[in-house]
């Protein structure tokens, strides 16, 4: 006890630098997760929330048996699923790409280039897709003009194209923000390896193969841990902004069903047993996750 006391006192400078971020975590976190208590209730807005009749897992039950529960998860699992095959990799294969260019004023030229997208909101970025997907839109115009097609086409009004271009569209704009992880990652690498490999003769590929993926591999196993861990997360504003009543088969995943059911119609107590279902999956799959990492890599995150 004495021994702890004193590492506090030794450190309460950086205690209480931490006291804003303790306080805004349990008040807007913590705080607001009793008011999942209404997913077992027929809450009514306006009363008390525990003055609602007690349901049990009747609104758990509803969704299970929803007809529209196979295709809220296929979409919502194939979406996430598209995201993570491809905007895990990607950001690592950027901030590699960027790390082996020389000229420091065309590599910091690319990096803020490669940041900008992250930094548009989804409603501009819908915006740009409509303008050049739309029927009269620019790559219509230029497929049309170039003979590849006579008439022009719905890329945005039919489901079978809304997932690659919601995949292209979310790795284009996060791709680069991302990459600063890896980027960091790789900066810490001791330079004395590098060198060694070059008098090695070990060349580009032997030195990203053999020295850089082997010293950001926990970098990487722990961000693959929370993706996978985040799979139930497909996103919202997307598929809110971009899909349309002709694209619903594609682009309804579980944040817009609990956003329709619970904003839209004003059944609360439903909408809140979905994201609470969607919440304790998440947890689990972390967990999992996190173990077999740290079974068959010896990392982990918890």
């Amino acid at each position: 006890m004495n021994t702890w006391r004193r590492r506090i006192a030794k450190e309460r400078q950086i205690w209480i630098m931490t006291v804003p971020m303790i306080v805004w975590v349990l008040v807007f976190s913590y705080y607001p997760m009793y008011g999942m208590i209404i997913a077992f209730q027929n809450y009514v807005p306006g009363n008390s929330f525990f003055s609602g009749d007690w349901v049990g897992f009747a609104h758990f039950e509803r969704f299970f048996n929803s007809p529209d529960f196979g295709t809220i998860m296929r979409n919502t699992f194939a979406i996430s699923g598209l995201n993570i095959l491809f905007g895990l990799p990607a950001p690592l294969i950027l901030a590699l790409l960027l790390n082996e260019l020389k000229n420091k004023a065309f590599k910091r030229f690319t990096q803020t280039l490669s940041y900008i997208p992250y930094f548009i909101s989804w409603v501009v970025v819908a915006s740009i897709l409509f303008t050049l997907l739309g029927s009269d839109g620019l790559l219509n115009k230029l497929l049309i003009d170039f003979g590849f097609i006579r008439e022009p086409i719905s890329f945005l009004g039919e489901g079978k194209y809304f997932w690659s271009i919601l995949t292209t569209s979310n790795v284009w704009k996060d791709v680069g923000f991302n990459s600063i992880i890896y980027l960091s990652a790789l900066a810490s690498i001791d330079r004395e390896q590098i060198e060694a490999g070059k008098v090695d003769g070990i060349g580009r590929f032997g030195t990203v193969w053999h020295i850089y993926l082997p010293g950001i591999r926990t970098t990487i196993i722990l961000l693959w841990i929370l993706g996978l861990g985040g799979i139930l997360n497909a996103g919202f504003e997307q598929q809110l902004l971009i899909g349309s009543p002709t694209t619903a088969e594609y682009s309804e995943v579980i944040d817009t069903y609990v956003y329709k059911y619970g904003v839209q119609l004003g059944y609360y107590s439903f909408a809140a047993a979905v994201n609470l279902m969607k919440a304790v999956v998440s947890v689990l799959l972390v967990i999992g996750m996190n173990r077999i990492a740290k079974k068959f890599f010896d990392t982990s995150i918890l």
